[in-house]
C-alpha cells in the first residue's frame, strides 16, 4: 500500500512533477544560464509573505536538497509593520510550507506613512536596504528576491511608456551599498501565469501585498490595484490574444539588444550618442581619402 503523502509533500512534489515544465525547468535554467548560485555562497531568501517569495523558497530549498553545489540559505522575513492578519499568515504559510523562518522587526511603514503622497519608492528602497544589512549581519553574500519573468517585461514596458526610457530589470547585479553583496532573481525565467495556476492547484493563499495597506488592493484579482502596473499587465494580455508570443519576444530582444542602431543609450550612468561612432567613423574615412 502506497504511503499518503503529507500536505507539504504534496507541495513539493507538484513543483517537481506537475509544474517542471513552468517552473521548475525554467527556475533551473536562469540559475544556470545567469549563474545565480555559487559553490560556498549564503543567500538570504527574502520572503514578503507573497505568492512568489513563497515560491522561491521552496524552490532553492530543493536545489539545495539536489544540487552537487553546496550552499546555504537564510529565509528571511523583514515586518516592516504588518497588520496582525498578515502577520499570523505569514507565519502560518511558512510553517505550512517548512520553511524555517528568521524574523526581524523593522518601521518602515511607520515611516514611509508619515511621509505622505506616495510612498512605495520610499518603502521599497528602505527595504532593500534593510534586507541588505540584516542579511549581511547574518554572513550572507546574497539576497534572493522573487521577481519573475512577467515583472521583467512589465517593468520595461512601464520604463518605456511612462519613463522615457529603455531599461531592463537584470538576474542580478552587486549591491552600491554593501560592499561583497549580490541580489540575485531566481524566478526570472517562470511566467506569473504559472505561480498562479501552482497556487490554485495546492489551494494556497497568500498575502497579496507586503504593504500595510493590502486591505485597499484585495479588490482586484491580481493583487495591484489601479495602477500603472496593472495597466500594463491588461496590455500585454490583450496583445497576447493577437499574437501569444509577444512575452518571450520582449523578454528575448533583452538579450540581443542592437547598439548599432541605437540614436542614444547610457553605460554607467554616462549617456552616448550614436554621433560619436557616426564621427568617428566619418573621420576615419576622411583620413583614407
Amino acid at each position: 500500500m502506497a504511503r499518503e503523502l503529507s500536505k507539504v509533500q504534496l507541495i513539493e512534489r507538484s513543483i517537481i512533477k506537475k509544474y517542471r515544465k513552468e517552473i521548475w525547468n525554467p527556475f533551473i535554467e536562469g540559475v544556470k544560464n545567469y549563474a545565480l548560485v555559487n559553490e560556498g555562497d549564503k543567500i538570504a531568501v527574502c520572503i514578503s509573505g507573497g505568492k512568489d517569495s513563497m515560491l522561491m523558497a521552496k524552490l532553492l530549498q530543493q536545489l539545495q536538497r539536489v544540487s552537487e553545489t553546496s550552499f546555504e540559505l537564510v529565509y528571511l522575513v523583514m515586518d516592516p509593520g504588518y497588520n496582525e492578519v498578515n502577520r499570523r499568515k505569514i507565519e502560518s504559510n511558512a510553517a505550512l510550507l517548512q520553511i524555517p523562518i528568521t524574523v526581524f522587526e523593522s518601521n518602515i511603514f511607520a515611516v514611509t506613512d508619515s511621509v505622505g503622497g506616495s510612498p512605495c519608492y520610499l518603502c521599497a528602497r528602505m527595504r532593500r536596504g534593510h534586507l541588505y544589512a540584516k542579511a549581511k549581519e547574518l554572513g550572507c553574500n546574497k539576497i534572493a528576491l522573487g521577481h519573475h519573468f512577467s515583472d521583467v517585461i512589465e517593468t520595461t514596458l512601464l520604463g518605456m511608456f511612462y519613463g522615457s526610457q529603455l531599461q531592463a530589470m537584470l538576474p542580478k547585479l552587486h549591491s552600491t551599498n554593501f560592499e561583497g553583496m549580490e541580489l540575485i532573481r531566481p524566478m526570472y525565467c517562470i511566467h506569473e501565469e504559472a505561480i498562479l495556476s501552482w497556487v490554485r492547484y495546492n489551494d494556497l493563499e497568500f498575502i497579496q501585498c507586503a504593504c500595510r495597506f493590502v486591505d485597499d488592493y484585495t479588490h482586484t484579482a491580481d493583487g495591484i490595484g489601479a495602477s500603472k502596473r496593472r495597466e500594463i499587465k491588461q496590455l500585454i494580455k490583450d496583445m497576447k490574444k493577437v499574437n501569444p508570443d509577444v512575452e518571450r519576444n520582449i523578454f528575448k530582444s533583452l538579450h540581443s539588444v542592437c547598439l548599432d542602431t541605437m540614436p542614444g543609450y547610457k553605460q554607467g550612468g554616462e549617456y552616448h550618442s550614436f554621433l560619436e561612432a557616426f564621427n568617428k567613423a566619418k573621420g576615419e574615412e576622411n583620413e583614407t581619402l
